[in-house]
């Protein structure tokens, strides 16, 4: 697996949520524990850093306030020891847009916070993509082989209701905190430096100057890219 999952087990001393939103954000807030959880939503996509200074990533909006919210500043001036939390969580949809959006925040950690990934602090969380409910059962799950192993054990007949979430945002307050952030029963995957360094090659390899490994990128991959689930 690229990324190790885990589920946690005890309270953090602190969670910084990075979520894809103002809707989302706005659940999320509704349903964290203030104690032990911030929110900081993205309301829109962080800059593509591939082709950017420095000093035009640092005039991105999202990037400056993630900045500030980690308080580790960033490049040669980062200091792990000022990191305000104990895990940076990102929490986007499962989409196409969700996962650029987890590809651009891991390559901006890696390029200019890569101790925040050595150090063991960054996640994804997992939100889950279906609540299949059946009589009194209620269940959650987290992908479609999940769901057709359910649907085989509780059998079709009569028809269980199926609920599709297409994003964040459709989600209650009481169902993100149920699934995605109550550290007693979520489930997350951390980043290990082998998972951030394999998102800058490939977001390299997608957003830089060579067009040739690009093209026999798509070419090499074009069954995966139809069998996307956006």
């Amino acid at each position: 697996e690229m990324l190790r999952s885990l589920v946690g087990s005890e309270m953090c001393i602190r969670d910084r949520y990075l979520v894809e939103g103002d809707s989302a954000g706005g659940s999320a807030k509704d349903g964290r524990d203030s104690r032990y959880q911030a929110i900081l939503p993205l309301r829109g996509k962080p800059l593509n850093a591939e082709k950017k200074r420095l000093d035009q990533v640092l005039s991105n909006e999202e990037f400056r306030s993630l900045i500030t919210a980690l308080g580790t500043s960033i490049d040669e001036n980062f200091n792990l020891a000022n990191l305000k939390y104990n895990k940076v969580i990102i929490l986007s949809d499962a989409d196409q847009d969700g996962a650029h959006i987890r590809a651009i925040l891991l390559t901006f950690f890696f390029r200019y916070m890569k101790e925040l990934v050595t150090g063991g602090h960054v996640y994804i969380g997992m939100p889950p993509l279906y609540k299949v409910t059946k009589g009194k059962m209620e269940k959650y799950v987290y992908d479609d082989d999940e769901l057709q192993k359910l649907l085989d054990e509780i059998g079709r007949d009569p028809k269980p209701d199926i609920q599709r979430y297409k994003g964040l945002g459709e989600m209650s307050a009481e169902q993100l905190w149920q699934t995605t952030m109550n550290p007693e029963t979520r489930t997350m995957m951390q980043i290990t430096p082998e998972d951030a360094m394999a998102a800058d090659e490939i977001f390299t390899l997608l957003m830089g100057d060579q067009v040739e490994p690009r093209r026999k990128f798509i070419e090499d991959n074009a069954d995966l890219v139809k069998d996307l689930d956006v």
